[in-house]
């Protein structure tokens, strides 16, 4: 197994090969992660990726009247910057860690050399893209159409595939805003969930007892998205 903290812990830094790994490794800096960090805002030009390894960053669309809504989760499965190799440059949302942890970061200026040469790294990521395309697409099937109980649980699962433990560190205010919804209504449903032995919350610490349970309380959305993860990206190096 890798170490604890270092660069493989990200899964997609993991799945590359031995020489673009090793080309990477002189210039990945590790960084902290704290809780509430932004690590970019809307239409700010990027300057550097980064690769979460026991962070979890969200994508938030801020709407003119000041209330976010959550687009998407990264943690240690992907990277945070997709405008930066997609050319773009700047995207619309802002990216805010939410659990609190470390990365890795990397300049603009490698990312594209490295892009650029069409390799291993180049197909990993746009397979990744697909992949978090389809999170942001069923995030917002899910806030259409599913209840706050439905959502809360895909967004507790969500969030755990991306840590590898079972504790997430999190307020019932901060969960409100990353789904748009009243800080009353999460600390209802979070109730329920606990009364029913799904979860533990205390003093901003959620802790999820019983995972399959929560796997069948939740809605459709949380397997399409996971399945397409699982589909597109091997955590085998690639050849």
């Amino acid at each position: 197994m890798s170490d604890p903290h270092s660069p493989r812990e990200n899964h997609l830094i993991e799945a590359l090969p031995a020489d673009v790994f090793e080309r990477m490794l002189r210039s990945l800096e590790p960084v902290d992660m704290p809780l509430g960090k932004v690590l970019y805002e809307s239409g700010e030009v990027l300057r550097n990726v980064y690769f979460p390894t026991d962070c979890i960053v969200s994508l938030l669309y801020i709407m003119e009247d000041g209330s976010p809504a959550e687009m998407a989760v990264i943690g240690n499965e992907g990277i945070v910057g997709l405008a930066l190799f997609m050319g773009g440059e700047t995207m619309p949302n802002r990216a805010v860690v939410q659990s609190a942890g470390r990365a890795y970061r990397l300049s603009s200026a490698l990312v594209k050399k490295e892009f650029g040469l069409n390799g291993p790294l180049l197909r990993l990521f746009l397979r990744y893209t697909q992949a978090l395309i389809t999170q942001m697409s069923q995030t917002a099937v899910c806030n259409r159409h599913h209840s706050l109980d439905q959502q809360l649980c895909r967004w507790l699962l969500l969030s755990l595939d991306r840590l590898s433990g079972n504790t997430l560190v999190m307020t019932q205010e901060l969960i409100a805003n990353m789904l748009g919804v009243r800080r009353e209504g999460v600390t209802e449903t979070a109730g329920k969930l606990q009364q029913a032995g799904l979860i533990a919350y205390q003093r901003g610490r959620i802790t999820v007892l019983d995972r399959p349970g929560l796997e069948k309380r939740v809605c459709e959305c949380y397997q399409v998205v996971k399945q397409e993860f699982d589909r597109l990206l091997p955590y085998a190096p690639l050849k």
